[in-house]
């Protein structure tokens, strides 16, 4: 009796998937003798001298170390493809082991500091992996007299901000404003929080970093060229190699800051006419003062826009700068809140600003949810027809909101080619779509729904390339199909990240990870000449 087509083809799969099981097996093996003839540890997952570095799959740490800082509850489900091993180093030198172990074994690694990758990328791979977990390589050294401080990777942006303000008060650091991230994809991908109005970015505020390349060798900016320490500062450092720690400036913040938060429920024609303005002043505003503006529909028609301030500086100026570019938004001495700058980071945080700011050394995010988020930067105001359509298709998504971030200040003074980071000068604001669900059964719907908002704004939004804000990762975009994909072909998604940058990123990467070892689905490519 033959065996039917149907039947030899399911055959000949499950024997593929039986041999590359067995092949991931003994890579996963070897790279474990490897790593034990690399740093003494042993490599039985239940000694004491690994349990904390080593996880394998029939650890019985493993699962709660793959989860924890998972951030994004879409790539946290049983199908979501899972890593051989998680190392978690505890040493830099455990790092350099992991890489030389996982290219000799042809394995492909993922970097992890604090999970924040909007896509996933930094714990889920179709092809087997690696994840090098940094979470225990959190060293934060202040130098207050130098106005600097040297933070591993592994410490989340929280730990960071703490750290600053046990050594003063009169410093601050230009980042973002959820605590739960990890400062190694942060600074990678740039970042920003609510005084780069002032200061520029977090990247832009980097001045040293050492990094583990493709051969397992440590460098700093010394060693390693401005070449390669310029790529790393906004251009994905995951590309490069692994960068486990950073030099950054601290800021000076004065003592009283200010804030408000108003929020306003409108009718469309309001929010039009409210937003109209917003678009003409955010960015021209004093760069001492950052005015956000998160907008969501609803189905009854009316707009809810919250417009968030913090003013470096006492509540009476505040207030005469709104009066004078802003009167529109009516705001009032009530509304304001003089503080600290550290109990700013509270506040931005979600957090009461009554409350020790211990609770910034929390490293598990109570926010966690399924997501998709996409970006846009804004280059002329979206015209009235334009709001309007825009509100629309917000009231037809509970869960889906905006964030309107302004540019200008500082900003409109750094070179686009200073870092690979290009969006400067010319830019009004930049847009962030997101849209959060509970259940696995509706990842299609909400998806939909955020693809036809970004498709329906496009005639408002920058053009040639159309640009998007690399930490704000979408796979959308375009991905690398495999290792070694061209640089035509990723310049599908690369230009719009970094615009004229990516060709720079590009012939970087060839120079310092020829064989492409630092690869993922929107790593930088080789460019070869």
């Amino acid at each position: 009796m033959g065996i039917s087509n149907c039947g030899f083809l399911t055959l000949v799969f499950l024997l593929c998937i039986s041999t590359q099981s067995a092949t991931s097996n003994l890579a996963s093996h070897n790279f474990l003798k490897c790593f034990h003839s690399q740093t003494n540890l042993s490599v039985d997952s239940n000694s004491s001298s690994s349990s904390n570095v080593i996880f394998t799959t029939n650890g019985s740490s493993y699962t709660s170390v793959l989860q924890s800082s998972a951030q994004n509850l879409r790539f946290a489900t049983a199908s979501t493809p899972k890593p051989q091993l998680i190392v978690r180093p505890l040493h830099e030198s455990h790092i350099q082991a992991a890489v030389i172990c996982s290219r000799k074994n042809s394995i492909n690694i993922r970097i992890r500091s604090g999970g924040h990758d909007y896509e996933g990328l930094s714990y889920v791979s179709n092809i087997p992996f690696v994840i090098i977990d940094l979470a225990n390589l959190r060293s934060i050294k202040i130098d207050v007299e130098n106005k600097t401080a040297w933070v591993e990777s592994g410490a989340t942006l929280g730990e960071l901000y703490h750290a600053i303000a046990e050594e003063s008060n009169t410093y601050g650091f230009p980042a973002g404003s959820c605590p739960t991230m990890g400062v190694g994809g942060h600074l990678g991908g740039g970042g920003f929080g609510t005084i780069f109005r002032k200061y520029g970015l977090a990247a832009d505020n980097v001045i040293d970093a050492r990094i583990v390349d493709v051969n397992g060798r440590i460098f700093d900016r010394k060693s390693t060229g401005e070449e390669l320490f310029w790529a790393i500062r906004g251009g994905g450092g995951a590309s490069f190699g692994i960068i486990f720690a950073w030099k950054i400036n601290l800021v000076p913040v004065p003592s009283i800051v200010t804030v408000f938060d108003i929020g306003k429920t409108l009718e469309p024609a309001g929010a039009t006419k409210l937003l109209q303005k917003w678009q003409l002043v955010a960015d021209k505003l004093s760069d001492t003062l950052f005015l956000d503006v998160v907008i969501a529909g609803n189905s009854n028609n009316t707009i809810a826009a919250s417009f968030r301030a913090l003013f470096l500086g006492v509540s009476e100026e505040l207030l005469s700068t709104m009066e004078e570019s802003f009167p529109e938004l009516g705001v009032e001495r009530k509304d304001c809140t003089e503080m600290s700058w550290i109990q700013s980071v509270l506040y931005f945080a979600g957090f009461s600003t009554r409350e020790s700011y211990d609770v910034l050394l929390n490293r598990t995010n109570p926010y966690k949810s399924s997501f998709k988020a996409k970006s846009d930067y804004v280059k002329e105001p979206i015209s009235e027809k334009g709001l309007q359509g825009l509100w629309k298709i917000l009231g037809e998504e509970e869960s889906g909101y905006m964030i309107w971030t302004p540019y200008g200040g500082r900003m409109s003074e750094i070179s686009e080619f200073e870092i690979p980071f290009p969006h400067r000068s010319g830019n009004l604001y930049l847009i962030q779509y997101m849209v959060t669900w509970e259940a696995e059964e509706e990842t299609e719907e909400h998806v939909n729904w955020i693809t036809r908002l970004y498709e329906y704004i496009t005639p408002f939004v920058s053009k040639n390339p159309r640009s998007a804000y690399l930490n704000y990762r979408d796979l959308d975009l375009g991905i690398n199909m495999n290792e070694n994909e061209s640089y035509e072909q990723a310049s599908v998604w690369g230009l719009k990240y970094f615009n004229s940058n990516f060709k720079r990123l590009a012939q970087i990467k060839a120079q310092v990870d020829p064989s492409d070892f630092f690869w993922y689905k929107q790593s930088i490519p080789l460019f070869l000449s």
